[in-house]
């Protein structure tokens, strides 16, 4: 008889959720640990609620309803302040607490000096999390720190696993509802088809959780895509693996058996590296055809110096030549960026957008440097004081939590706003015929940004706006020009559309848009004292104003809803009908017609 017999699985959300419907969680960390421990037990429970704001509520009221004596927890960084608020409901009613995860496996220390954490499992926790559900806390258990006599025991590292396909299938069907939709039938899920990483970028933290690549063969990968595969319902599935191409005859192998099971029905994006793009030129057709249309690339900066700094092994030819296959196979490609590396200046970073813009990428993901724990990088900026926050609820990629020898963390939140602002190629709204289309078109990107900004807990409204204001101006300062041209039968701007963005005291940026012949163009400049102040003028201050009174939780709802009904467009009334019932979508529309409104107001 094990020693743990009902146990309660939480993945702890993050501080604030990043608007981006790709990482919501799908749970499949803790799913795995469930399959793990299922015939060693006799509950295995997971709260409700899970994806909005009253999950601690749900985990209370679990608590109190069910029998549950051990709670484990997995944590990232980002995620472990609330990972420490569900360790304190579960303390409250004497419940053994287990932590997991990238940052308990970086920090146990850290972890255990919280009086309501009993244990951590350090790295991979399939076999240690089932030793430990087995025998209690003991020597026995690999790869654990827990507490005994005062003091912390660690006991030895647990062993990688070498041969992954024993590995059970996550256990999706205790997942609770998601907008609607039940844990075995998510629309958005996730799929590991390896573990681990063959590189060892230093800014990465899977060495430390994950250590060398491990492949599963392609028979059992997609034994687990078939039991996600709808043949009605089209599914985004990301295969979510540090690098999915490592192994280029394992990849070709799993799209073989997916088309010859006609397993297509999905909408799938993937990471890797350009180079790997390239060696796998003669399989992307099937890849195509299994359904990959989005491919994150891990750029991270046009400075060759930061590049080798950082260990990244990055040529730029490659990434060219990736991204040309890509385009011509129809496969979209998003290139992430990483500002703040210690070394770079202000004009260092000002280089990105460009970069990004001339390697012929419609989308970008510029992020913040964020030193996580256990990391190389980490250490580097420890050691030269230049980490500026140990608030862990701004480690998510998108706060400034570090400064580099000539930008403080103001100064790059800034640099994060303009490569936003300088990389966008200003396409939607050159193509609108009318002042009211090119607000609509505006609005809609700045509060993108500003649902972004968010995700900085540390932010008033205030300085978002001085931010905002900040950014706009620079990018200004260069007088920008952008031309869209279209046939001569499109309709024809019949006299110049001129808005403004007002900021900040002192700060107006105009965008004038005109016509000649079948071309149009953009320019945007700051506003001298003599300019006119004709037509619509957007305040930065009311934008950002209405992005705190939508809540993520909500706004991811609609964002979840969106992207299937992008995927199956041929079911508009079905997909869409739960979004005009959501009185979240309502909000949603009454604050951006307000904003839209209030641009037309007289000065």
């Amino acid at each position: 008889m094990s020693y743990f017999r009902h146990v309660c699985l939480v993945e702890a959300p993050p501080a604030v959720i990043t608007p981006f419907p790709r990482y919501i969680t799908d749970c499949i960390g803790i799913c795995y640990l469930a399959a793990a421990i299922q015939d060693d037990v006799d509950s295995i429970v997971i709260p409700e609620n899970y994806y909005n704001d009253a999950l601690y509520d749900s985990f209370a009221l679990l608590l109190e309803t069910q029998p549950v004596d051990l709670v484990a927890i997995s944590s990232m960084t980002g995620c472990f302040s609330n990972a420490l608020r569900l360790a304190a409901l579960a303390q409250r009613k004497g419940v053994f607490v287990v932590m997991g995860g990238f940052h308990p496996t970086a920090r146990p220390d850290e972890v255990l000096a919280n009086a309501s954490v009993d244990a951590v499992i350090v790295g991979e926790g399939d076999v240690s999390f089932r030793e430990l559900v087995r025998q209690g806390p003991c020597k026995e258990v690999s790869g654990l720190v827990y507490r005994e006599g005062g003091g912390l025991v660690s006991t030895d590292p647990a062993m990688l696993i070498r041969d992954i396909d024993t590995i059970p299938f996550p256990l999706r069907s205790l997942r609770p509802l998601r907008y609607g939709e039940k844990g075995e039938n998510y629309t958005i899920d996730t799929i590991y088809t390896s573990r681990g990483c063959p590189w060892n970028c230093s800014f990465c933290a899977n060495e430390i959780m994950h250590g060398r690549w491990r492949g599963r063969s392609p028979e059992n990968v997609v034994e687990e895509i078939a039991l996600l595969h709808d043949p009605v319902k089209k599914k985004l599935l990301k295969i979510w693996d540090a690098n999915f191409l490592t192994n280029i005859n394992r990849a070709e192998a799993i799209c073989d058996l997916m088309l010859e099971r006609g397993l297509t029905n999905f909408r799938i994006m993937t990471e890797t590296r350009a180079r790997d793009i390239v060696r796998a030129e003669h399989m992307l057709d099937k890849l195509y055809r299994i359904g990959l249309r989005k491919v994150g690339l891990g750029i991270e900066s046009p400075n060759e110096q930061t590049l080798a700094l950082m260990n990244k092994k990055n040529a730029k030819d490659d990434i060219r030549t990736a991204l040309d296959l890509l385009r011509k196979k129809g496969i979209g490609a998003e290139g992430y960026f990483v500002i703040g590396h210690y070394t770079e200046t202000m004009k260092d970073t000002m280089r990105y957008p460009e970069f990004a813009k001339n390697l012929g990428l419609r989308q970008a993901l510029f992020m913040s440097m964020t030193p996580y724990p256990g990391t190389r990088i980490f250490n580097e900026y420890r050691d030269e004081d230049l980490i500026s926050s140990y608030d862990w609820d701004l480690y998510n990629n998108f706060c400034p939590v570090v400064t580099t020898r000539s930008m403080d963390t103001a100064q790059l939140l800034r640099m994060l706003i303009y490569c936003n602002i300088a990389f966008s190629g200003y396409g939607s709204m050159l193509k609108r015929t009318s002042l009211g289309g090119v607000v609509v078109v505006l609005l809609k990107d700045l509060l993108q940004l500003c649902f972004l900004l968010r995700a900085n807990t540390s932010l008033s409204d205030e300085e978002m706006v001085s931010a905002l204001s900040d950014a706009f101006k620079l990018y200004a300062q260069s007088e920008p020009v952008h031309s869209f041209s279209r046939q001569s039968q499109g309709k024809k701007l019949s006299a110049p559309v001129r808005l403004a963005i007002e900021g900040a005291t002192g700060v107006t940026v105009d965008f004038i848009i005109e016509q000649k012949d079948d071309s149009r163009t953009l320019r945007i400049s700051n506003r001298s004292g003599t300019a006119s102040r004709s037509g619509a003028v957007i305040r930065l201050e009311n934008v950002v104003a209405a992005s705190g009174t939508i809540s993520m939780s909500s706004l991811m709802q609609l964002l979840y809803r969106n992207e299937l009904y992008r995927n199956n467009r041929g079911h508009v009334v079905s997909q869409m009908m739960p979004v005009v019932a959501n009185s979240v979508f309502w909000n949603v529309l009454r604050r951006f017609a307000s904003l839209y409104l209030d641009s037309f107001r007289k000065q």
